[in-house]
């Protein structure tokens, strides 16, 4: 299924404050410590959903965040939380990333963000935004992104907290598409996609569109500090790799 339908349809069950989603503990914490210090920074939110993580970059002190989604429902969810909260240094745009047409080359940022974006496209589209990732951002600009394990189809069941269904094997399923559901702590469920790839895939495609340098690789999961925070919701998922972050200078 297309992500813009995924979203369109759903978008009210991802507006939240608060962490409630599964990948709100496990990947979007990490996410923001990979940022670092954005005081001052211009950044731009490819697949920004309602906005939950370029909130907190901008109350964190960025110049300027810059979101970019597919979702007509999420952007506009996006621009209400956002105006309410009075961060008028967030702007939102309906775009369809997989073309490749997102910020300004002739006005670069400071950093890139791409929280489980690349699950949504297959790996020529994926190549198209990684090349303007390069062309928007500064030199010794950063580009961090998520993306769930490309292992987890296969030994994870199709159970809740999180899963997706693999169809065939993890070698010749690149660019094939695996419907899951990620849930949320109240019980609540929505849809997830997972367009399958590789590491190689992954460190092909960076090297493809021109960064040179090696990124950090960290492979997210499950703590004791979760389990301990509710039990039956994370203890399924211990010692699960999760999802996958990369953080690369350009």
């Amino acid at each position: 299924m297309e992500a813009k339908k995924i979203y369109d349809g759903h978008a009210d069950l991802w507006v939240r404050q608060e962490p409630i989603l599964l990948s709100d503990y496990s990947a979007r914490p990490r996410v923001l410590e990979l940022c670092g210090d954005v005081q001052g920074m211009d950044i731009l939110d490819l697949g920004c959903g309602e906005g939950y993580v370029g909130r907190q970059l901008a109350e964190r002190g960025a110049a300027s965040v810059s979101g970019y989604d597919v979702s007509s429902g999420m952007i506009a969810a996006a621009k209400k939380v956002g105006s309410a909260q009075g961060l008028d240094h967030l702007t939102y745009a309906v775009s369809d990333l997989r073309q490749g047409e997102f910020g300004d080359p002739e006005h670069p940022v400071d950093m890139v963000i791409a929280v489980f974006l690349f699950n949504y496209m297959d790996q020529a589209a994926m190549g198209r935004i990684l090349q303007r990732v390069r062309a928007v951002l500064k030199p010794g600009g950063r580009f961090i992104f998520t993306v769930p394990h490309p292992l987890l189809p296969w030994i994870k069941p199709a159970e809740r907290p999180f899963y997706m269904r693999p169809e065939g094997g993890y070698l010749s399923s690149v660019d094939v598409p695996f419907p899951g559901r990620i849930w949320r702590r109240d019980g609540e469920s929505v849809e997830v996609q997972a367009v399958h790839k590789t590491f190689t895939t992954y460190f092909q495609a960076l090297n493809t569109a021109g960064f040179q340098k090696m990124p950090l690789v960290e492979e997210l999961h499950i703590t004791a500090e979760h389990v301990a925070l509710d039990p039956d919701f994370f203890r399924p998922l211990v010692d699960l790799p999760l999802h996958v972050a990369f953080s690369i200078q350009s």
